[in-house]
């Protein structure tokens, strides 16, 4: 067992401890900013935020969709 005395910080890990769980947190982060970094290209790649040159005429038939949807909803 450890001493209460390495026991000194708020959270109550030892130094090694909490380094470790640093590590672990910071290439969870990574590895998140990643996966969200490449989510955010395919969807721009499939459509774009930004529109083209006609606009969003791509959405038009969009409000068909959603009006048929309705019903389903609630």
């Amino acid at each position: 067992m450890t001493n209460e005395s390495d026991r000194s910080s708020l959270s109550g890990l030892t130094e090694a401890e909490a380094q470790e769980f640093h590590s672990l947190f910071v290439k969870s982060f990574v590895a998140f900013t990643v996966i969200a970094i490449m989510a955010h290209f395919l969807v721009w790649s499939w459509r774009p935020w930004i529109p083209g040159p006609k606009g969003y005429a791509m959405l038009d038939g969009v409000t068909n969709a959603v009006v048929g949807l309705l019903p389903f909803v609630g």
